[in-house]
Order: structure tokens, then sequence, then C-alpha cells
């Protein structure tokens, strides 16, 4: 093969398959220099210089195309396709002007074909630097010449730029047909690291759009492809941020932003890493750390200025002034009605509703105009977020003189945003997406408190908490990918257990790499089913299913806390301070819990002094003028965690916990609905930390920092013949896990009190159809909590962890359970009161009642609690009651007991007997 021949196959190579270009090219350089073809060098320079560009290789792509420039200019043959490349190149190292300059050269010297493909460049360089109308009429004028030539590489890189353009316009059903048409064309011709480039974008589009499912599905089948033909994933992991902070995972986004920036700069992108740094400060803002936010953004701001890229330094600049606006510093005015402008023009609506919200708060004067802008988004075909932003302007605008019409805004919003979320099918998706709720809500109870009446304020407290917990889709369909990755988690945990420190190493990356694939894989899964959001509970209905009982409803606005009590059909309400020092007293509990759980602790006293002062304290700042009798309380923020035995108004008071009153009504009516014939209760677990760096339970299963170790037992049923229990009462089973010297013997005592055979070390599988088929179930195990992702929250069985991901896969689960497992039932809580974990999903697929401990429990304590407790409801005694009276009939036991009884809450209902009559 002679010099040009070689040089013509490296060129078409480049194209189809850049990672295998460069030895190739190498190669074929050499021959044509030994053969003095200048001609040759110089495409194959251009070809390797284009190879490169593909693979993300900048500062090389831009050597090789400046040499592919100079050789070409010496054997007289046109530059300007080199330059093409090279101005693309230039402009992903962030100098738009130089790239500019050599694309306009490229042109000066081009006609034809080649002249079209050099303005397509041209338009992607307009794109990348907010100049969209400009590009736009770019790529118009090139595309006849392109299709005319039959030149299907360039028309397929030019609808997937253009593609790209249309998102960046919010032109959703534009933008898909340009690229699914490009993803065609490149699949035809064999080109799967385009393809891999499309899908990205295609991901990216679907994620601005609003569907989150379809773009996770899109970011995934991106990266594979990406990675798999030798290319950058740089970028694709930067949209998975943009994609997971629209979706209100503020923390996962902060991650990829991080990763994202440092493989931009390892791939030389100069051009993106401020895009990097941006997604950095927003995810920051979201989660509340103004701080960070704000240095982010203004070193973001000088860069994109830099790159003379004034509407993206515009969009910094937004970040920079919300987090003024929101830590409450210094807010200087100048320039924001400049801002709104730039943004407005470069065609982002987003940014453009949220810069006018932004001068609002900043210019009073000038905010009924802007509010009243942003406001008008509300009715324009964009995406929900920003339609719901609308109407949280029209709100803001309303508020002091139409305060009717305010509401109505409010409930306009919420309707957009709760429909929005209902598509959703994995859990922590729906719980995320309600952040972008908060300020809604939080001005709905802020209108509330100012107008003063108690019904009005307990309406908006039930619309701003725990919303998608009532949202039960429909169990998804047979997924056996699902199951099998389920499995290969079991199988490594179970390893994990007696692993040494050398094959913990091996073993933990394994661990993470499958929770990370269980979660992208549940989080492309669409919610099927009735999905659509209740409204709140009307007080009359509510006093009515009450009955002798008390609401106690805590509510907080603007961090002062506030409480609810319907008692006897009467509705109030009254302040009770600030929230901070409150919280402050909650995390004492845990602590002096503990201390009194260890047997023969020499700081016993201390403990019991500790313990007792924060529990008088915070019982006098939250429960003063309770009425007596039963409760039902629902906490907010970090009051969902507290033992509510301890405290003095509560001792021997028959409690309910609920997240909120509206979910605790409709498991009400579930259960006078025919469910007291089907009932389970719920057993804690007890957990223990050692090591650094890895977790390790006392049962030695180990996890990644971040995780609590929790040992207690879990309740699993048998056969039917096992469960059985008397004519006309509900099924019942008691499950023991492995490695708890206490959970075997609690589990024949709570068994041989209902008269059915415990199931000991029973495996996941049995233990999930017994989860499906009996009414009330006790399970002592290992538990843990999972902070980190309370999805993967777990149960030890015998072959390994019972996950939450295992139970969402149940088409129902028994309607009274008791959890004898560490910290089972504490939740992970976010905006809005929304839960996560163990008992929120139990919650979530029909479990009413559930009894468990919010915090670590002492395995051999547990055994008289539980004892007491099943005897009790055995007896005909409902959940609340029985576990209220098994406390209060402990109160002199030894401490280690006492406290083991203390950490149990009873949550859901609380006041159906499984067992009405008794025996």
């Amino acid at each position: 093969m002679d010099a040009r021949a070689e040089a013509d196959a490296v060129a078409l190579l480049a194209d189809t398959h850049p990672g295998r270009v460069p030895p190739l090219a190498a190669r074929a350089l050499v021959a044509a220099r030994r053969s003095g073809d200048a001609a040759a060098a110089a495409i194959t320079q251009r070809a390797w210089g284009h190879a490169l560009l593909q693979t993300g290789e900048m500062d090389d792509a831009i050597r090789h195309l400046r040499s592919a420039v100079t050789l070409a200019r010496r054997a007289g043959l046109t530059t300007g396709e080199a330059r093409g490349k090279l101005a693309y190149a230039l402009v992903m190292r962030g100098r738009p002007r130089q790239a500019l300059a050599e694309v306009e050269a490229a042109l000066r010297t081009l006609d034809g074909v080649a002249a079209d493909r050099a303005r397509a460049q041209r338009a992607v360089i307009l794109t990348e630097i907010g100049r969209h109308d400009e590009a736009l009429a770019d790529f118009q004028a090139a595309l006849p010449g392109l299709r005319a030539a039959g030149d299907e590489i360039a028309v397929s890189r030019l609808l997937t730029n253009r593609g790209v353009l249309h998102t960046h316009r919010y032109a959703f059903a534009a933008a898909v047909a340009d690229l699914r048409a490009a993803e065609a064309i490149s699949a035809r011709l064999g080109r799967p690291l385009a393809v891999g480039i499309i899908v990205e974008n295609l991901g990216v589009a679907e994620a601005l759009r609003g569907d989150v499912p379809a773009a996770l599905a899109h970011i995934d089948r991106a990266e594979a492809l990406i990675a798999a033909n030798g290319g950058h994933v740089g970028m694709a992991v930067y949209d998975r941020g943009v994609l997971l902070l629209a979706a209100g995972l503020a923390t996962e986004a902060r991650q990829a932003a991080e990763r994202a920036a440092t493989m931009m700069r390892r791939e030389g992108h100069r051009l993106k890493v401020p895009e990097a740094r941006l997604l950095l400060a927003q995810a920051a803002a979201a989660a509340g750390d103004w701080r960070s936010a704000a240095e982010h953004a203004r070193r973001a701001t000088r860069e994109f200025t830099a790159q003379h890229r004034v509407e993206w330094a515009a969009l910094a600049r937004l970040t920079l002034l919300q987090a003024g606006v929101r830590s409450g510093a210094a807010r200087p005015a100048r320039g924001a009605d400049d801002l709104v402008a730039t943004l407005t023009n470069a065609g982002w609506p987003a940014a453009t509703v949220e810069a006018h919200l932004v001068a609002a708060a900043l210019r009073p004067r000038a905010a009924d105009a802007h509010l009243a802008a942003a406001a008008r988004w509300a009715h324009r075909r964009v995406p929900a977020a920003v339609r719901a932003r609308g109407w949280y302007a029209e709100a803001l605008r309303r508020q002091h003189t139409e305060p009717a019409r305010a509401v109505a805004a409010i409930r306009a919003g919420l309707r957009i945003l709760d429909e929005h979320g209902a598509s959703l099918g994995a859990a922590d998706l729906r719980v995320h997406s309600a952040a972008h709720r908060r300020e809604l809500t939080a001005l709905g109870v802020r209108l509330a408190l100012r107008d003063g009446r108690p019904r009005r304020l307990l309406e908006w407290a039930e619309r701003g908490r725990a919303s998608r917990l009532g949202h039960r889709p429909a169990r998804p369909p047979a997924d056996p990918l699902l199951a099998d990755l389920l499995a290969q988690l079991r199988g490594v945990a179970f390893e994990l257990a007696d692993a040494g420190a050398a094959e913990t190493a091996r073993l933990v990356p394994r661990q993470v790499a499958l929770e990370r694939r269980i979660r992208d894989h549940v989080r492309t899964h669409r919610a099927t089913g009735d999905v659509s959001p209740g409204r709140p509970v009307p007080v009359d209905a509510l006093a009515a299913a009450l009955g002798d009982r008390a609401l106690v409803e805590f509510v907080e606005s603007d961090g002062v806390l506030h409480r609810l009590t319907l008692a006897g059909g009467r509705l109030t309400a009254r302040p009770l301070g600030p929230v901070a020092p409150l919280a402050d007293l909650v995390r004492r509990l845990p602590f002096a819990l503990h201390r009194l759980a260890r047997p023969g602790d020499a700081r016993r006293a201390a403990a019991e002094a500790l313990l007792s002062g924060a529990a008088a304290r915070l019982d006098a700042a939250l429960l003063p003028g309770l009425p007596d009798g039963p409760l039902v309380i629902s906490p907010t923020g970090a009051l969902h965690s507290v033992p509510w035995s301890i405290l003095p108004s509560c001792a021997g008071r028959p409690i309910a916990v609920s997240p909120s009153a509206t979910l605790w009504c409709a498991a009400d009516a579930a259960s006078q609905g025919g469910a007291r014939t089907v009932a389970g209760d719920s057993h804690g677990a007890r957990t223990a930390e050692t090591g650094v760096g890895v977790r390790v339970d006392r049962a030695g299963f180990a996890r990644p920092d971040g995780v609590q170790a929790s040992g207690a037992g879990v309740l699993v049923g048998g056969d039917a013949v096992a469960f059985a229990g008397p004519p006309g009462r509900p099924e019942v089973a008691v499950v023991a896990g492995p490695r708890l010297p206490g959970a075997r013997e609690e589990a024949r005592r709570v068994a041989g009190i209902h008269g059915v055979t415990p199931l000991l070390e029973a495996p996941v599988d049995q233990v999930l159809g017994v989860l499906a088929r009996v009414g009330v179930l006790h399970l002592a195990a290992h538990g843990r909590l999972s902070v980190g992702n309370p999805l993967f929250s777990d149960l030890l069985l015998a072959d390994g962890p019972l996950l939450v991901h295992d139970l969402e896969r149940l088409e129902r689960t028994p309607h009274t359970v008791s959890l004898a497992a560490c910290d089972s039932g504490r939740a992970a809580v976010y905006a809005g009161d929304e839960l996560l974990g163990l008992s929120a999903t139990l919650a979530a697929r029909g479990t009413a009642q559930l009894v468990a401990p919010v915090l670590p429990i002492p395995d051999l304590a547990t055994e008289p609690v539980m004892v007491g407790y099943h005897e009790r409801l055995a007896a005909g005694a409902p959940p609340a009651v029985a576990l209220a009276a098994t406390q209060r009939a402990l109160r002199g036991a030894d401490p280690h007991v006492r406290a083991a009884a203390a950490g149990f809450n009873c949550f859901g209902h609380g006041f159906v007997a499984p067992f009405p009559g008794g025996p």
C-alpha cells in the first residue's frame, strides 16, 4: 500500500473507530515522510487529530491538527478541513476567540460541501459560547449541501449538534428527532463511539424535559458505549450530575460534579471545567451549603468570563446571588436587571425564572414586575419544575394583597410537581423529587400562620410532609436482572461476614459496585398503577377517626417550631420556640440510652442524669399542656428519631407515631375496612460498630463507612401449616436471624405465645414468601440503617441481607410487624419530612402498624420487652397499648432492659388489635 492509500485508510478509520487510529497513524506518517509525500502526511495528521478529538485528548489533537494545517499548506492542499477540526479543539480547550478565527479562515478557503462542513463546525462553536440564533442559522444553511453530497457522517454529526442546540433552547421534540436520526445513521455506518455520544445527549434532553427514568437509562447506556470504544466519559459523568441535581439528589450531584471536573481536566476539556464547577455550586446550594456554593460560583464566573462565554458567566453569577439571598449575606442589587436580560436572551427558561426571582428579592421596588414576568412561565410549554416555579412566583406576588390567589397558586404548583413525582418508580427518586415542593409548602405554612386559623395551618402542614409516602406504585413486573443483582449482593455480604482483612479489601469494592448497579437499574423504572397524590385529611374526619385519642403534630417554619393539637374535636396551635436547641436535646437521648444499655458501665449514674435531664427539658419544650389519653404524634425533622416513652408526659401512655395525620387516617380507614383479620407485629434489631474505614456488626458483617451496623431479631414465617393460627385469627410468623445469642430464644418464646413454629435462620426468599402472606410478623435479627443510601438498609438472614429493595418487590407486607433490630424503626429524613428506610418501605407496601426501635438496642435485653409486648398483643391489646403497658411494667427492670424497652416506638396506626378479644 502506498503512502497516500495508507493515509486515506487512516482517515476513514478515524470516523468509525477513533481508538484504533494512533498506532496506525504513526506508521502511516513514517511511510509518508519516507516517500516525501507531504499530502499524505497532511491527511494522516488531520485524521490523527480528528481521532484524538473524539477520544477527548485535546492537547495532542491541537498539536496534530496544527501540523496538518502546515503540511497541507506546504503540499498546496486546502487547509479548511484541518482548520475546522482545530477550531473545535480550541473551543474545547477554552479558547473560543482563536477557534472562531480558525473556522473563519477555513471558510475563506473552502466552497461546496467542504464549506458546509466548516459552517456546521462554526455552529458548534457558536453553540458552546451561547450564540444560539447564529448557530441555528449555520446548521440550517449547511444541512442541505451535506445531504445533497451524500456525506452521511457529516449529516449525522450536524444532526447531533443541532439536537444539542435544540436541547439548550428547550425544543425537546426537535432535539429528540434530530438525535434519533443521527443515532440511526451512526449505527448503520458502524460508529459505536458516535452512537454513545448521541445517546448521552438524548439523556440530557430527557433530563431537562423531566423524564428522569428515560434520562438515566440513556446515560447508563452512553457511559458503557463510550468507555467500551475508547472515549472519555467525563461529559457523561457531568450530564449524570445535572440529572441527579434536577431530581433533587444534591449529594450525589455534588459527587458527580467533582468527578466530572477531575476527569475533564485530565481529558483536556478545559472549556467544560467551569460547567462542572458551576454544577458543584448549584449542588452545594441545593444542599444548603451557601458558603461552598458562593466560592464555586465565584470561581466559575471568572473562568466563564475568561472564555468570553457571557451567558454561562451570567448563569454562574445567578447562583452566586442566590447563595447570597438564601444565606442572608450582603446582596448588591447592581446588575440584577442585566442578569435577567442576558439569561432571557440565552433562551434558558429555568435560569430566566430564577433570575427574576432573585431580582425580585434584591430590588423590592421592581419586585412586582419581576415576579409577574416569572409567573408567566407557569402557563408555557416548559418542564414541570419550571412551571411550578412560575406558580411560586405568582404566589409570592399575591401573598400580601390577595392571599386567596396566592394559596391557589401554591396548590397549582404542587399539583404539577406531584403529578410529575408520581411517574417515578424508584422510591429514592420520589422522595428526593419532593425537594422541589419545599419553598411552595413553606410559603403555604407561612401564610397559614399569618392567617391565624389552626385548620389552615394543619392543611399546609399536611401538604408539606411525607407527600411521597402516600404514593404507592404498583409492584414492578418480574425483573430477573434485579433479582440476580440482589442475589449477587447477598453472596458478597455473606462472604464478608467471615472475611479477613485481605478478603474484606477485595469484597467491599465489589459490594459498592453492586449497590451502585442496583440503584441505577431501579431508578430507570417507571411508576405504574394509581399513584395520584391525595388531599390532606379534613379536620372533622380526622377528629372522628381519633375518637378519644389526641393528635399532636409538629410544624417548623423559618426556624421556629409550632405544635398543633387536636383533642375532643378542638384544634389548637401554639409556637414552641427555635428548632435548633430542641434538635440538640434529641441528639443527647440515644447517647444516654446507649450508656444505660451497657451492663457494668461505671458511668451509668451520669447517663441516668443526662437522660432524665434531656427528657425533662424536651418534654417541657414540646408537650406543655398536653391532654390526657392516648396520643398520635406526627413529628418533623429531628423529632422523627425521638424515643417518646422516655418523656415524662408520655410515660406509660399509648402512643402511635405517624409521618402525617393524613397517612394515619388512611391506615385507620384501611384497618376498619377488613385489615383486622390480617395483622402483623414488628421487632427491632441491634447494632455494634468496630473498626475504621469499614464497619462491622457483631456478626462480622462488613459495610463501608457511613453505614450503621445493627444486630437483633428478624421475624420470619414458615410454610402454611407452621403458621396457621386459631380459626378466624390472622396468620402469624416468627423469624430469628443468625448470629444473635438472644434471637433464637426470643423467637421461640414469641412463637409459643402465638402457638406457631418459629423459623430459625431462614433464607431471604423463604422470608419474603412469608412476608407476602401472613398478617402478623415478628423478626429478630442483625439490622443496619444505611445512612448514605437507606434503600440498602437491611436485616441479616441465613443467606445474607434482606434489603429494602427486596421489600419493594412485594405486592403486600404484613399488617402488623415487630422488628427487634437496631435502628430498624428509624428512617432517613429528607426535605419535606420525606422518609426512606425499612420502616418507611414497610408502610408504603401495606404495613399499618410497626413496633421497632429508633436506636441501637442490646441483644439479650430485648427478650423480656418482646415477650411482654406479644403477651399483651395476643391477649387483645392494640400494638401501641401493648407496647406502652410493657414499657410501664419494665420500669423497675435492670437498666439495660429499661434502655432496650425505651428504644421502641409504635409507628403507623397503632390502635388496631390484630387479635381482638384475645385467645
